[in-house]
């Protein structure tokens, strides 16, 4: 997600009639061409109604009704908006919309334009369509960005091109092959920028999911090659992250984690082994280690679903490493009850201890309706 700001507590009133007006003063000050009050009007004409994403919608296409037809001459307009400093955060989020979708035809008015956009809003979404429709312009400006000081063009280049960008939707031929992204994160991952750094190991992310094997591989080459080394396994360690969490031994073992390592589980309960929705549980067992041992200790929770169990939800405990012979003591209190997106159901719920990926003890809870 682009840099986030301060504002109203509902998410959509960040684009408001207020905020609305100011682009337009911007606009309308940048070149006679601008038709303000004609915009203002659209714009605002049920906006009321309208979540975030309309609102980005509407504003954009009242945007194409009051900038000048031909793109390039409305790029020109946006370029001398932002000149001021104002024509920034949300208010420029339905302009990078606008110029993704007026100015698809325009490769070479529009990616240079975004590259100034994306200083007061992230072009990550904006620049997807362009992605596909003009791969070759796309990647020639990417190559001009990675080399940049700025730290939001370099960013650009690897959140812009994720398989799988949230909200942004997917990239079906980054989705079947990624080695095209790969490419730009081999340029990026000693970035001196955690903004920059943090796209890079979310875009890994997305790689593992679909190609878990490639996403290790390119990990272990990272590690492996040296350079920045501090940055690198940073970036590994949360690249890794949904095969840690799904225990991996081979992405455990990358952030120092033995699958294999003699660990033995002692006095495992989890009580009481009866609840109603909502109530809580309490989870303790002793772990004990032949030798000083690094483990991450997690707890797999199987639900029961409306047919039967569902897939296992992880919940992280702890990392610490234990000392040969030295029992450490775990515990936790887990409560059992609905969020916005998770049904409970009544029936036998499981409960795992995993310890560095695997899978050491397990009980089951029997959880009934409330009341």
């Amino acid at each position: 997600m682009p840099k986030e700001t301060s504002g109203p507590t509902l998410m959509k009133d960040r684009i408001s009639p207020d905020v609305i007006a100011h682009l337009a003063d911007l606009l309308a000050a940048a070149s006679k061409s601008f038709r303000r009050d004609e915009f203002l009007a659209d714009a605002v004409e049920g906006l009321e109604s309208m979540e975030m994403k309309a609102r980005v919608l509407h504003v954009a296409d009242a945007l194409s009704r009051s900038l000048p037809a031909d793109f390039p001459e409305a790029a020109e307009v946006i370029d001398e908006a932002l000149g001021s400093p104002g024509l920034n955060s949300w208010m420029a989020y339905p302009v990078d919309d606008f110029v993704a979708r007026y100015g698809i035809d325009f490769p070479e008015v529009a990616l240079p334009l975004m590259g100034k956009l994306t200083k007061r809003w992230s072009c990550e979404f904006a620049i997807r369509p362009f992605i596909r429709e003009h791969p070759k312009e796309t990647f020639a400006q990417f190559d001009n960005w990675i080399e940049s000081d700025d730290e939001d063009l370099r960013r650009l280049v690897s959140e812009g091109s994720r398989p799988r960008l949230p909200w942004g939707g997917f990239i079906p031929e980054f989705v079947e092959d990624p080695a095209p992204t790969i490419a730009l994160l081999d340029r990026l991952v000693d970035d001196p920028s955690l903004y920059v750094r943090k796209s890079v190991a979310n875009h890994l992310n997305d790689i593992a999911k679909d190609h878990p094997q490639l996403a290790i591989e390119t990990a272990r080459r990272w590690l492996e090659e040296g350079g920045e080394a501090e940055r690198r396994h940073w970036i590994v360690n949360h690249g890794m992250r949904s095969l840690i969490k799904a225990g991996d031994p081979e992405a455990l073992a990358l952030v120092g984690y033995d699958a294999g390592a003699p660990v033995e589980i002692e006095g495992f309960e989890v009580n009481p082994d009866a609840i109603a929705i909502g109530e809580a549980v309490t989870i303790s067992f002793t772990l004990v280690a032949e030798e000083e041992t690094p483990v991450m200790v997690d707890y797999l929770v199987h639900h029961a679903g409306a047919k039967g169990a569902r897939s296992a939800k992880v919940f992280k405990l702890k990392k610490v490493k234990l000392s040969a012979g030295k029992p450490v003591l775990f515990r936790r209190e887990h409560r059992i009850r609905e969020v916005s997106v998770r049904k409970i159901y009544p029936g036998p719920h499981v409960i795992e201890v995993q310890v560095n990926g695997r899978v050491l003890a397990a009980a089951t809870v029997e959880v009934t309706e409330t009341g």
